[in-house]
């Protein structure tokens, strides 16, 4: 396929809005170029997954109308192929163990003045004698990466100042997101990402990845994220309100007028079939509006 999309939802909760607006972005994005259209469960972080939530989420997306192609992937089963990335990156040099504690991280900044929550290399040349490695980070000195995003423009992060050896295998032994979702990207032959702006500062951290594991860098596309009146992000730990099955059309709708598509009225009164037709047919991600955040209607 020219093109291969995806939606990678966590499993913590049930479906909110904010998802939903993802989910029909990147759907649309794909479908308008009839390409594939993948479901990814990024439940890789497994402490906070929420049992039967994926399966919840998957029936939601049918009774939606957003069908996807093959088989739905769960990072939770895929270690082998993260222990296999993480071994090449130790190969090249670039991960390297961390010993330091939350703690001794937010100490060692205050100490030097730094810039807080961007790790200042402790541990990067040396790990401290008669100490255990907690956590793998990959050393990013020197990186600057630039990128154009189809929506929010050009972006450039530099990533020892910006954020910092981030962490790719953390201290309860699970794989990062980070790694996770280069990983996954890749094997699936994912060609462009479509998802909120939420997560656009973790694209550089990913594209440097890219560069060291030798895969390749799809095109991104981040969304508006949808926040309510008092400016809060729509999520579970907001206690967001899952959406309703059972209307389907009205959330629809406004999910795509939020995205900059001015549905007609009319469509509140047709199928789901004739939605979708409609809504491929007249999408134009130029009309996406250029911001990070909207207020939920």
């Amino acid at each position: 396929m020219d093109y291969i999309g995806r939606f990678a939802p966590s499993p913590t909760g049930p479906l909110h809005f904010g998802s939903l607006v993802a989910a029909v972005g990147s759907f649309l994005q794909a479908r308008s170029q009839d390409g594939l259209w993948l479901v990814r469960m990024e439940d890789v972080d497994r402490p906070r997954e929420v049992p039967s939530a994926a399966d919840a989420i998957l029936r939601w997306l049918e009774a939606f109308g957003l069908h996807w192609d093959g088989k739905v992937v769960y990072q939770s089963r895929r270690d082998e192929a993260y222990s296999a990335a993480l071994r090449e990156l130790e190969r090249l040099g670039i991960a390297y163990g961390c010993v330091c504690s939350r703690k001794e991280v937010a100490d060692a900044i205050t100490a030097i003045g730094g810039t807080p929550g961007v790790y200042p290399g402790n541990c990067r040349t040396a790990t401290p004698v008669g100490r255990q490695a907690r956590t793998v980070r990959v050393n990013v000195a020197g990186q600057q990466i630039t990128f154009e995003d189809q929506v929010q423009g050009t972006l450039a992060q530099e990533l020892e100042c910006d954020v910092g050896d981030f962490v790719i295998r953390r201290a309860d032994g699970l794989f990062a997101y980070q790694l996770a979702v280069v990983v996954d990207d890749a094997e699936q032959g994912i060609t462009e990402v479509v998802r909120g702006s939420d997560l656009i500062d973790s694209t550089p951290r990913q594209i440097y990845l890219q560069r060291l594991l030798g895969v390749p860098t799809p095109s991104y596309l981040h969304l508006p994220v949808v926040v309510d009146a008092s400016g809060q992000k729509l999520s579970k730990q907001t206690h967001a309100p899952p959406i309703d099955p059972l209307t389907p059309l009205a959330a629809l709708v406004r999910a795509l007028a939020l995205l900059g598509q001015h549905p007609p009225t009319e469509l509140l009164r047709v199928n789901l079939d004739e939605f979708w037709r409609w809504a491929i047919e007249h999408w134009e991600a130029t009309h996406i509006p250029a911001v990070k955040k909207l207020t939920c209607p």
